[in-house]
């Protein structure tokens, strides 16, 4: 009976919804980020077990989850607080692509080295089946070949270590955007 009549007494609010997906370390980043802009976490929307999806890149080990939100229509600031919100999200991208940037390049390198090894092999390979096997050919070409299956893995290694001190302090200047972009999106909700 109290809670009927609670439920009468309260204002009406209207509300409009957003839904963010994303990886579950970030999820309560995004949660306290958006709570700057006047989100709320939606605790009434339907979970259905589906929240957890595979990327559409097919990667299998890389889930994200829905994250529901909602936010009174009628909140005051709501166009500076939309803006604000726009430049959290593009820099939130931007975080994702620096992180992505640790590895892709390293990755082309040893992917690229790796590539020159199996031609320097299928040469090597071509040479012993010639009609008179050539020998010393095959021998020539096998080096490198077995070089670049093994150098590749080192280099990525490397190429991460060297990327992920590049890019560090990018991410953390783009972090600290992100915390004065929040800072004045609460001050406007105050």
């Amino acid at each position: 009976m109290l809670e009927n009549e609670s439920r009468r007494h309260r204002d009406f609010i209207g509300y409009e919804y957003k839904e963010v997906s994303a990886e579950p370390g970030q999820i309560s980043f995004l949660i306290d980020g958006y709570e700057n802009f006047g989100w709320e976490v939606d605790e009434n929307a339907v979970q259905y077990g589906n929240d957890r999806y595979p990327e559409k890149t097919g990667a299998p080990h890389q889930r994200k989850i829905m994250l529901r939100l909602k936010r009174n229509r009628k909140i005051v600031n709501k166009m500076e607080l939309t803006r604000l919100q726009r430049n959290f999200e593009a820099c939130v991208a931007e975080i994702k692509n620096l992180e992505k940037e640790k590895t892709s390049r390293p990755g082309i390198q040893a992917l690229s080295v790796g590539i020159i090894g199996t031609a320097f092999m299928a040469g090597s390979t071509f040479a012993v089946t010639a009609d008179p096997p050539l020998i010393l050919l095959c021998i020539i070409l096998a080096v490198p070949g077995f070089l670049g299956w093994i150098f590749p893995f080192f280099l990525y290694k490397w190429g991460v270590r060297k990327q992920t001190e590049k890019m560090n302090p990018l991410i953390e200047a783009k972090y600290d955007e992100i915390y004065e972009i929040c800072e004045k999106g609460n001050k406007l909700l105050n």
